[in-house]
């Protein structure tokens, strides 16, 4: 596929950083069309903050590291533009201060909450501030359950109004597994190389 063609298509992103206890921080950000075939795949070298940073940083060095430093520089390095960017972590939320696009947290499905357990079955809802995630609100997209930070109220509606079309077809939760997947073979096989 020629670089202009993954450019034009129709994307989604999605976010994630890894912890490892002995190297640090892994960042990974998959691109996929909205069949959910991927387009691109970026990773990060490992990420580990020293002592400084961790004095200096105090509570805010996790948003530093996830959004400012690996989220910021996996996103800008692809060149896939997607409709929206996913995470599974509130920390790399703070991406959206450094790009263009508007940014959703993806969190995890209430426990035993099916089509069934879920008397709405609404496509899209929008919740009032999430009483257990202060500074948030949140969003149903069929089955998925976004938050954005209060303070990006105006992406809520945009990103309802991108993925409305994918909401009772697309687990967002589902790719970061991939990713996750993808960085734990890269490490393997960096360790093979050595």
């Amino acid at each position: 596929m020629r670089k202009s063609d993954t450019q034009s298509l129709p994307s989604l992103g999605f976010l994630t950083v890894v912890e490892h206890e002995q190297h640090g921080l892994f960042g990974g950000y998959l691109v996929l069309t909205m069949g959910g075939r991927p387009l691109e795949f970026h990773c990060t070298a490992p990420v580990k903050p020293n002592r400084a940073q961790q004095i200096l940083f105090g509570p805010t060095l996790q948003s530093y590291l996830y959004g400012e430093q690996i989220g910021q520089t996996l996103i800008n390095k692809a060149t896939a533009k997607p409709l929206v960017v996913c995470t599974d972590l509130g920390p790399a939320l703070s991406v959206r201060d450094y790009i263009s696009l508007p940014v959703a947290w993806v969190l995890p499905p209430n426990p035993g909450a099916g089509s069934d357990a879920d008397p709405s079955h609404e496509r899209v809802r929008f919740d009032s501030p999430h009483p257990e995630l202060p500074g948030m609100v949140g969003l149903r997209l069929g089955r998925n359950r976004l938050a954005v930070a209060a303070g990006r109220s105006d992406d809520r509606q945009e990103i309802a109004r991108r993925l409305e079309p994918l909401a009772e077809t697309f687990d967002l939760a589902e790719p970061f597994a991939r990713i996750r997947e993808a960085l734990e073979e890269a490490q393997r096989g960096s360790r093979a190389a050595a």
